[in-house]
C-alpha cells in the first residue's frame, strides 16, 4: 500500500505504531462504505454508473500490475467511497494478499475470494491477469447486481469457473448493450494469455466512448 499510496484511488497510509502486541496501520478515512454495501443497496447500476467505477477499478489493478504488483483479492468489499455521496471517490484497500511478481513469473498458491477467483488460481498456474478476471467478475456483479459464477458450495462455484457458461440471457441482460457484455467476455475469457490487460481494458470502446454506456437502469 505505501508503494501506491500516491494513487489517487488507493487509500493512502498515515502511519504505521507498532507496541509489545500488535503492529497499528492508521488509514485514511473512508467513510461512504463499500462498494459491496452500494451494490446491495442499489440491485444494480446502470451502464453509465458501471463503466465509471470499472474505470477506477481497472486504473487501480493497471497501477498495481505497472509497478509489479499483483492484488489478487480484487472484489466489491476491498473498495471503499470516500464519503456517502452518490460521487464520492472509490479507493482500493487491503492489500494483504498482494505480491511484488517479476515478467513472467507465475504462482500457485490459491487466494483470493470464492466468486471473483480465475480459473488458471484454481489451476494454481497464474499470473497479474487473474486480477483482470476479478475485474470482469466485479462488472458483471455490477451490471446484473448477481455473480456470473454461483452456486450453493465453495466448490460447486469453482466447477462453475472452471465450466461453467457466461449468462447473458436472464434480466437484466437482454437490455444490456452488446458492448458492454463484449468487455466482460473479454475480461472473463478462461485463457489468461488472450484474456485483456487491464491497459486494453482501459481502451475498450464502453469504457473510453461515453456515448456507449446506456445510461438508464
Amino acid at each position: 500500500m505505501h508503494h501506491l499510496s500516491e494513487h489517487p484511488n488507493v487509500v493512502r497510509i498515515k502511519g504505521t505504531y507498532e507496541d509489545a502486541l500488535f503492529v497499528h496501520i492508521v488509514m485514511e478515512l473512508c467513510a461512504g462504505g463499500e462498494l459491496f454495501d452500494r451494490i446491495v443497496q442499489k440491485g444494480h447500476y446502470s451502464e453509465k454508473e458501471a463503466a465509471k467505477l470499472i474505470k477506477t477499478i481497472v486504473g487501480v489493478v493497471e497501477a498495481c500490475h505497472s509497478l509489479g504488483v499483483m492484488h489478487r483479492d480484487l472484489k466489491p468489499e476491498n473498495f471503499l467511497f470516500i464519503g456517502p455521496d452518490e460521487d464520492a471517490a472509490l479507493k482500493a484497500t487491503d492489500f494483504g494478499l498482494s505480491v511484488f511478481y517479476k515478467p513472467d513469473e507465475t504462482f500457485s498458491d490459491v487466494v483470493g475470494s470464492p466468486y471473483y477467483v480465475a480459473p488458471e488460481v484454481l489451476r494454481k498456474h497464474y499470473g497479474p491477469e487473474a486480477d483482470v478476471w476479478s475485474a470482469g467478475v466485479i462488472l458483471y456483479i455490477l451490471l446484473s447486481g448477481v455473480p456470473p459464477f454461483w452456486a450453493e458450495t465453495e466448490m460447486g462455484i469453482f466447477r462453475q469457473i472452471l465450466r461453467g457458461k457466461l449468462d447473458f440471457d436472464s434480466e437484466p441482460w437482454p437490455g444490456i448493450s452488446d458492448v458492454a457484455k463484449d468487455l466482460i467476455t473479454k475480461m472473463l475469457d478462461r485463457n489468461p494469455k488472450t484474456r485483456l490487460t487491464a491497459h486494453e481494458v482501459l481502451c475498450h470502446p464502453w469504457i473510453v466512448d461515453d456515448t456507449m454506456a446506456l445510461t438508464s437502469l
